[in-house]
């Protein structure tokens, strides 16, 4: 009721699934930057990471993002990594 303009989709037995990347925009991670990682400026759900980023640089942000989202919205955002390069 708080949120109204929330992406909302219909899940099997009455559930609902919420747009994760609306809640980390409209939580301020879209395009934030915290040392070498950040959140890409046109898609919240996109987390980049420049060159000599270590794991634990993009596990951070990906804990202060979800730890945020709780915050503001009660969610609890359940990741689904693809990792890219290596």
């Amino acid at each position: 009721a708080r949120y109204p303009e929330i992406p909302l989709f219909p899940q099997p037995g009455g559930k609902v699934k919420l747009a994760a990347g609306w809640l980390i925009e409209q939580a301020g991670w879209k395009g934030k930057k915290r040392g070498p990682v950040a959140m890409h400026h046109q898609q919240a759900l996109v987390l980049t990471a420049e060159e000599g980023a270590t794991l634990q640089d993009v596990l951070a942000l990906r804990d202060a993002v979800q730890k945020s989202v709780l915050e503001q919205f009660g969610v609890t955002l359940e990741p689904e990594p693809v990792l890219i390069g290596g």
